[in-house]
């Protein structure tokens, strides 16, 4: 059986193709959102955050002989817990890394290397801060800006354990805009004036994340965007779904992996 790791939309396609090709696919997503995304895709699927040893039990539990790490490219932990585990149990391990899309050069556009860099610089941008980062770093911004009575609004996809965690931690339910990407350049635009925006914060998060959207709306705009850096890969990642499933069949044909009858 082969392990996807991931409840991205990448990683669903991933799965779906393998599946195609007659091999036997789990999902292992994070949230129960990512969860029920998957199983209405007809996948094969469980879910939970999973430390290192609760991905070799998971490994070992369904026998999996290949793990195709299809999580976000901001995921660090999993990618490096994925990695140890394959490493342990001694079996195959791919890292399929989402292409990042088109750079942008324009004036408007800041590079942080880290979260942190992008609080500092959001701070000094406006008092509007429109964060498109996902929830997982969110306390951090809440932490420090909060305080200076800057105003953040959260685009989160809309999973429900998310969006009470967030209220939990103070932030205004008008503040919260929870709804699945990604978006167009227009509702960006769109969004964008109605919370009277002063400054974009966002990820390399590629065509599946919308990056690119995002960023010509705030330039249209004139609002500064902020972009966090994708932290590095491992070596030997795959640059796109057709390389990703080419890849696991080789090791199928190899006799690493057994196509299911």
């Amino acid at each position: 059986m082969i392990l996807v790791i991931g409840g991205t939309s990448d990683g669903r396609e991933i799965a779906q193709q393998l599946e195609k090709h007659g091999c036997k696919v789990l999902v292992s997503t994070a949230t129960d959102y990512g969860y029920n995304i998957a199983k209405s895709c007809g996948l094969n699927a469980v879910q939970g955050r999973l430390n290192r040893q609760g991905l070799v039990s998971l490994i070992e539990n369904y026998s999996i002989r290949l793990v195709v790490d299809a999580s976000h490219p901001y995921a660090e932990e999993i990618t490096e817990n994925t990695t140890y585990a394959c490493r342990k149990k001694e079996i195959a391990y791919i890292r399929y890394s989402r292409p990042k899309g088109k750079s942008i050069d324009n004036p408007l556009v800041v590079e942080v290397e880290s979260y942190q860099q992008a609080v500092e610089k959001a701070s000094n941008l406006g008092d509007s801060i429109f964060l498109t980062i996902g929830s997982k770093n969110s306390g951090l911004f809440i932490e420090s800006l909060g305080p200076k009575n800057k105003r953040l609004i959260l685009r989160i996809t809309p999973d429900p354990v998310i969006i009470a965690d967030l209220l939990n931690m103070g932030v205004a339910p008008a503040d919260l805009i929870a709804i699945q990407g990604p978006f167009s350049e227009s509702i960006n635009i769109a969004m964008l004036n109605h919370f009277k925006a002063d400054v974009l914060v966002t990820k390399e998060s590629g065509r599946e994340g919308g990056f690119q959207e995002k960023i010509s709306a705030a330039i249209k705009l004139g609002i500064p965007v902020i972009v966090i850096k994708r932290p590095p890969e491992p070596p030997g990642a795959t640059g796109s779904i057709k390389e990703t499933i080419e890849k696991a069949l080789v090791l199928l044909k190899i006799n690493i992996l057994e196509i299911e009858e």
